[in-house]
């Protein structure tokens, strides 16, 4: 363990009987961003997001240890030493001392959120925070709010709402008990913490956490004694935010539901909602994604410029936002509805498809959808050295691919007797080794990189679904379902999340008869929709059609009457 954070400047800042260990980097006549830590944890927390904010995004930067952590000192007594209205005055004197020109672009995690939510909302701040980034950590007013709202009018949907939250939260009754978390603390908990944070959140301990944290932890369990129980019962009546608030939601965190953010527009003007594929620790895990919308954001309100998702609508507005999505098969009907879905949720697409017009055309369509950059490349996906060019070219002049979705196949319809070595080839060409193929070299990008990802690839109804006809593609779906639940269980690890997709009749083409097709289509959308949706649950396997829900189900609970369809019943 180590403490500090490398090319950091530090001094001292006294606040009341306080005083504070405060860290610079970075330009001074840039805008200042300040980063704010939560609990257990110090300053250090923020070190990777901290040093890209400072190098590659230009800005002044500066971190303190909260009032208890670190190298800053403890209030004595502790009893009312952290109450937010001293929390806010701690801000106060930083922001005075590093930025006394300029308001600050503030940035919190957990109870350095919470905190935050205070000192953008309290009119002794006011003009002094140029906007806030929250991250996993809610208001206390707005959550005492929540609450009241839905314990005076309960619904069942409402009462399970909180039931949910309160199991989530069941720390916070525990950090109330007397004694017993400080003990844990400077004993058992304290040693083991490192590698809970490990295994938990998937990163290395290497740097973090700092000597003092059992120190920190068992000063900061004043954070929730101070604060919670009064705000609950008497949440402030007028906690507005007076500056542009951009809202990150992990939606893995074990602790914060995603739905104590539902009222949030009530109280925020300014709004830009973002969602992100990550646990709680997200400065730890997701560094590069949170210092890309962090610089990002503060850039748009430093221009005066409209900021990306403040005026989005729609149930995926900007949850992919800035993030890079390459899909496969894009000049197709079903992978063009893929990258256009993406594109209006905010994020970056490489279109990529052996028609080379198809693919500009696709792009052309994802940045008039919404995306904030769209690009168009030509590859084989059967051929190995091709994807892998196309993965270099992608990771150098783009960035590293945080959703790989694998739409492009071959569809061929004919009985296995029927069916030459040469079709066989082609089809398993493309439906299978072509997944392959895009699976190792960019999912080895995304486990390089350690900072996690999804993949995505399309399967179909005809993986668990036998027919008499189409043996080949069915054949190679049913690989790809396979390939898709044992790459799902070895790249958990590493935090990448792999969902298989089964559609059945898609309207994919024009190839089937017109009456066909009305009868039995799937439109293009509605797969996009559910390929979106998998990647931010992380879904395992996901049936989209009617009948491929039902094939499914009969998969499982009665193979045999499948079989028996398929002797009974031709193929679409």
């Amino acid at each position: 363990m180590t403490d500090g954070i490398a090319g950091a400047t530090e001094r001292r800042i006294r606040t009341g009987q306080v005083e504070l260990c405060v860290a610079e980097l970075g330009d001074p006549a840039r805008p200042t961003v300040m980063l704010v830590h939560g609990y257990p944890d110090s300053k250090e927390v923020w070190a990777k997001v901290a040093t890209r904010l400072a190098g590659h995004g230009g800005f002044h930067v500066v971190l303190y240890d909260v009032r208890g952590s670190g190298r800053s000192t403890a209030p004595s007594p502790l009893r009312g030493g952290f109450t937010l209205e001293k929390l806010t005055d701690d801000f106060l004197a930083v922001a005075d001392a590093v930025s006394p020109d300029r308001p600050v672009h503030l940035v919190g995690h957990d109870w350095g959120s919470v905190q935050s939510w205070e000192f953008v909302t309290v009119g002794r701040t006011q003009g002094r925070i140029a906007s806030f980034t929250s991250l996993s950590g809610p208001s206390l007013d707005h959550y005492g709010h929540w609450l009241r709202k839905r314990l005076t009018r309960p619904t069942p949907r409402r009462v399970a709402q909180v039931l949910g939250q309160s199991a989530r939260s069941w720390y916070v009754g525990a950090l109330h008990t007397p004694k017993v978390p400080e003990a844990l603390w400077r004993g058992p908990l304290g040693r083991y913490w490192p590698r809970i944070l490990e295994r938990a959140e998937r990163v290395s301990s290497e740097g973090y956490p700092t000597a003092s944290l059992p120190n920190d932890a068992a000063h900061g369990a004043w954070l929730y004694r101070d604060n919670v129980r009064e705000r609950f019962r008497r949440p402030r009546a007028d906690p507005y935010a007076h500056a542009p608030v951009q809202l990150i939601v992990p939606t893995k965190d074990p602790f914060i539901s995603q739905r104590l953010y539902d009222d949030l527009e009530t109280w925020v003007p300014e709004l830009t909602r973002r969602t992100l594929a990550a646990r709680h620790g997200m400065p730890l895990s997701r560094p590069d994604q949170l210092t890309a919308w962090i610089g990002e954001f503060i850039t748009s309100v430093e221009e005066g410029a409209p900021r990306p998702g403040a005026d989005s609508s729609g149930p995926y507005a900007q949850r992919f936002g800035g993030r890079l999505v390459l899909v496969t098969g894009a000049a197709g009907t079903i992978g063009r509805a893929i990258c256009l879905a993406f594109a209006a949720a905010g994020a970056r697409v490489v279109a990529v498809d052996q028609d080379a017009a198809g693919a500009a055309r696709t792009a052309s369509l994802a940045r008039a959808a919404g995306a904030p950059q769209a690009w168009a490349e030509a590859a084989d996906v059967s051929d190995e050295q091709a994807v892998e060019k196309l993965a270099l070219k992608v990771a150098e002049e783009y960035g590293v691919v945080d959703v790989l979705v694998n739409d492009a196949e071959a569809g061929l319809t004919g009985g296995f007797l029927d069916t030459s070595a040469d079709q066989w080839r082609r089809v398993l060409d493309i439906n299978l080794w072509g997944v392959i193929h895009s699976c190792r070299t960019f999912g080895r990008q995304m486990a390089e990189r350690g900072q996690g990802g999804h993949i995505v690839n399309t399967a179909s109804a005809a993986a668990f679904h036998p027919s008499k006809v189409p043996a080949a593609y069915g054949a190679s779906k049913a690989a790809v379902l396979a390939l898709s639940e044992s790459l799902r269980a070895e790249l958990a690890g590493r935090d990448i999340g792999v969902s298989v997709i089964c559609p059945g009749f898609a309207r994919a083409g024009g190839d089937r008869p017109a009456r066909r097709r009305r009868l039995r289509d799937y439109p293009p959308e509605k797969v996009a929709d559910v390929v979106l949706r998998a990647a931010l649950r992380d879904a395992a396997v996901v049936p989209v059609t009617p009948e491929a829900r039902a094939a499914r189900a009969l998969s499982r609970v009665a193979p045999a009457s499948l079989r028996a369809l398929a002797r009974l019943r031709r193929a679409r």
